[in-house]
């Protein structure tokens, strides 16, 4: 009998069987049942069956093996399969990734091995069913996998965005305290010294948890929005260069501009920008130099750089550095501040100015040191 007839025939019995098989893969203690285990097992078995029975060419067959098949997690009625609502549903109710993939090795030891009870000899054709078979249960694991992860990604980006919403209460609640201590009229010296302390460190939490809401709004689906008027970008700098020298007070700071820098842009998103390339460079200056702002209107472009003379940063991390919550290095620095960063701040920055069709760039060298470089298109039109 051909294995997807044998796998349609005998779907009663594969389940009991591959039920058997998959408790042994979780403790007892997990609480799962019959029920949970074989959630999806008879809408997947019938799908590898129908798979099975489908025409496939080499190049198809050659795609399937890379996981390139087209809308593989959608059925032909363009419903999603049942192997990737499966994936959707293990994760919502607890299971690992490792788990999924072993109820998937369990149901394909479980076909087979009861298929192979009954097959007296191998033929060419029983080869091919295989063949298909494997790469079916391959492609379904594919889905489920794929269902999983975009969950998890989702969930976990739905928990920043809702911890960065939740923390502007009580962090705004510390601001007000920092500035009350530092008021001349209450306490000692000293506790205008924490004051000014618990302000600054107020102001750089207040950065990161901006930085964590767009994040979460970004990969969540939201665009950045920008409302473009007609700013001044020299002025927009120079706001973002004292609040940074506010933040970072043992640092020196500086602004050069040349040409005009007076276009139609999101002034308090470009702030924004601006000053986390400014809290990046003093996070990982060297305070012995002093950290560059340059402002520099070309006819079609105006050009903002953020210079310092840090530790450099190796070309591999050149590459990932705008990326969010990746863990870069620096040469020569085994524990450098680097490897505890999350990206956001950058990532940030990259997603603000390319909605207003720019780009950003960074190079980073022993004698110019880091430099990010933010390159924002002039308008085509004057409001």
């Amino acid at each position: 009998m051909r294995l997807s007839a044998f796998i349609q025939a005998n779907l009663p019995p594969i389940l009991v069987e591959w039920d058997l098989f998959a408790r042994t893969l979780f403790p007892v203690e997990t609480g799962k049942t019959g029920l949970a285990l074989r959630d999806h097992a008879q809408q997947i078995l019938e799908e590898l069956a129908e798979d099975m029975q489908t025409a496939q060419s080499a190049q198809q067959q050659a795609e399937k093996s890379k996981g390139l098949e087209p809308d593989g997690s959608q059925s032909a009625d363009g419903k999603e399969s049942a192997a990737a609502i499966h994936g959707t549903l293990r994760q919502y109710i607890g299971y690992t990734l490792v788990q999924v993939a072993a109820e998937f090795r369990a149901l394909r030891a479980t076909v087979l091995r009861l298929w192979l009870k009954q097959i007296t000899h191998v033929t060419e054709d029983m080869t091919y069913d295989m063949i298909r078979f494997n790469e079916a249960v391959d492609q379904a694991l594919a889905e489920s996998v794929q269902t999983y992860t975009e969950r998890t990604s989702r969930t976990r980006d739905t928990f920043l965005a809702i911890l960065g919403h939740d923390l502007r209460s009580p962090l705004t609640a510390i601001a007000l305290a920092g500035h009350y201590l530092k008021s001349p009229t209450v306490g000692t010296e000293g506790t205008q010294k924490a004051g000014t302390r618990i302000v600054t460190s107020a102001a750089g939490m207040s950065a990161m948890v901006n930085d964590l809401l767009e994040y979460g709004r970004n990969q969540l689906g939201g665009e950045m929005p920008i409302e473009r008027q007609l700013v001044d970008v020299k002025q927009i700098c120079l706001a973002a260069l004292e609040e940074a020298q506010g933040a970072h007070p043992e640092f020196q700071f500086d602004l050069s501009t040349t040409g005009e820098a007076v276009d139609q842009f999101d002034g308090a998103r470009l702030q924004q920008v601006f000053g986390n390339l400014l809290n990046n460079a003093a996070q990982y200056g060297d305070k012995a130099h002093p950290i560059h702002l340059i402002v520099e209107g070309r006819p079609d472009f105006v050009v903002v750089q953020v210079c310092n003379l840090g530790p450099v940063i190796p070309a591999e991390s050149l590459q990932a550095i705008f990326d969010p919550l990746v863990q870069l290095g620096l040469h020569g620095q085994k524990n450098s501040p680097f490897s505890n960063s999350s990206g956001l701040g950058l990532f940030i920055a990259r997603e603000i100015s390319a909605s207003h069709g720019g780009v950003i760039s960074v190079e980073s060298s022993k004698e110019f040191g880091t430099i990010f470089t933010v390159r924002l298109p002039r308008s085509p039109y004057k409001l």
